[in-house]
């Protein structure tokens, strides 16, 4: 459990599901793929996303940015993201 404030799924209004609604909707399809060592136990969604579920506009253009660069036209591809990632998290000391 994190220990900023977030709203769950079942509490959520209308405006922060859309919002999720439709930052998923840009994600590649692969990461609808739930990853079982990182999700979390109440079935909720990722927690780094819902640490911004207090405003759910700032969550929407934040994640809608990440789903546009993750779009699959362009040149790289989902092998070099996980390797950024993995470098910048590493470098970060994060263990995300």
């Amino acid at each position: 459990m994190t220990w900023i404030r977030t709203i769950s799924l079942k509490e959520a209004d209308a405006k922060l599901l859309q919002s999720l609604q439709e930052t998923r909707k840009l994600y590649p399809a692969e990461y609808a793929l739930p990853v079982d060592s990182v999700r979390p136990e109440d079935g909720e969604a990722s927690r780094i996303i819902m640490t911004h579920s207090l405003f759910p506009d700032v969550l929407r253009h934040a994640f809608s940015t990440f789903g546009a660069l993750m779009q699959p036209d362009l040149p790289l591809k989902r092998r070099h993201h996980e390797l950024i990632a993995a470098t910048v998290s590493a470098l970060n000391d994060c263990f995300y």
